[in-house]
């Protein structure tokens, strides 16, 4: 099997219980699909200047590469794939028996520097989000969309349509020009926990530097390598920055990064945290015990290793309740998930498939 989706053989064969899936990705077929949303000026604005989408979206997805899409997945007539509510129905939500859906919609918003700009796409994204998917499926919820480089604005946009109970979670790319622990996104943490919605750090983004610590890779096998560090990066800074001691009810979601990574980089922060914890006296406790407590992490990718090794590190998550399912709906993964859900305790089997994500968005 090669499929987180639990379509490759019958779902009853893996799993029969209820599925809650928490990366679904709904993609724009076009920027015209959101000029009806758009105040007519910004219509006018890409019309005239023939801006068809912000620049960094191929670059997160390159369109043919094969992991952005499986084969089945891709429309016969050249749409957009996971851009329209009939394909995900279809693919996801009908085949699969999925309970609930989060959808995730990465448009590179933060690709565009202009900051005016950059904050009416992501109200139009948001507006499209509601008419277009979440008005008309009750499975759905929805990530909403924020101009990522403006924590100002992106606060207004979470208190504009955070109340709409189809949102139950904030999208962040993981990629940002300053680590999101830092004090300046403090406001728009703050409007995330002022309405209860989850922290969906996800793939994508852009920022000045690389994408590793020294700079950028020559290959994108390297850059692909190496995400985990860049999930590792802000969980640290959230961290040891002190921002759950200032929102104690935030909660962050890690999708599309994997977890396998998460035992070795905890440990090592538990180690750092008790020789240098003088620095940052505000961390009043163990960093796994934060983890624990504000983080959740999606199985896709799974990075399945040899069964004895992801027992292992199971094992060293030390809590059954940390992990989500998660189809990343259109992307193309190879893990097996019965082989993952085979060395799982029946609780934590329905933890990962449904009862985790179930509690963690409030469904």
């Amino acid at each position: 099997m090669s499929s987180l989706l639990l379509l490759d053989q019958p779902r009853d064969a893996l799993w029969s219980g209820p599925v809650v899936d928490c990366d679904v990705h709904a993609n724009v077929p076009s920027l015209d699909a959101l000029f009806p949303y758009q105040d007519p000026v910004w219509v006018e604005a890409a019309r005239e200047r023939g801006f068809r989408g912000p620049a960094g979206l191929p670059l997160t997805y390159p369109p043919a590469l094969p992991t952005t899409a499986r084969p089945e997945w891709r429309p016969a007539d050249g749409r957009v794939p996971a851009s329209d509510l009939g394909l995900v129905r279809e693919h996801v939500l009908d085949r699969g028996r999925v309970e609930h859906a989060i959808l995730n919609c990465y448009y590179a918003v933060d690709s565009l520097r202009h900051p005016d700009w950059a904050a009416e796409l992501a109200r139009s994204i948001n507006n499209w989000l509601i008419a277009e998917w979440l008005d008309k499926e009750p499975r759905l919820r929805a990530s909403l969309v924020i101009p990522a480089r403006d924590p100002a604005a992106a606060a207004a946009e979470i208190d504009r349509v955070g109340g709409h109970p189809g949102f139950v979670q904030v999208l962040l790319p993981v990629r940002s020009e300053r680590l999101y622990g830092q004090r300046v996104f403090w406001p728009m943490f703050e409007a995330i926990e002022r309405n209860d919605l989850v922290v969906g750090l996800h793939w994508g983004g852009v920022a000045e530097n690389g994408p590793t610590p020294t700079g950028y890779a020559s290959w994108y096998v390297e850059e692909y390598a190496e995400e985990p560090q860049v999930y590792g990066s802000q969980l640290t800074s959230m961290i040891v920055e002190g921002l759950f001691q200032k929102f104690p009810k935030l909660r962050v979601s890690m999708l599309e990064g994997g977890f396998t990574w998460l035992p070795t980089w905890s440990w090592n922060l538990n180690k750092k945290w008790k020789g240098l914890r003088r620095e940052f006296p505000w961390v009043d406790r163990l960093p796994t015990e934060i983890i624990r407590d504000h983080f959740r992490f999606s199985i896709a990718p799974a990075d399945m290793g040899p069964p004895e090794q992801m027992r292992r590190i199971l094992h060293w998550l030390g809590t059954e309740d940390l992990l989500m399912y998660a189809s990343d709906y259109p992307h193309l993964n190879t893990d097996d998930l019965g082989a993952l859900l085979a060395l799982m305790s029946p609780t934590m089997q329905a933890n990962v498939m449904a009862d985790t994500a179930r509690r963690w968005y409030r469904l």
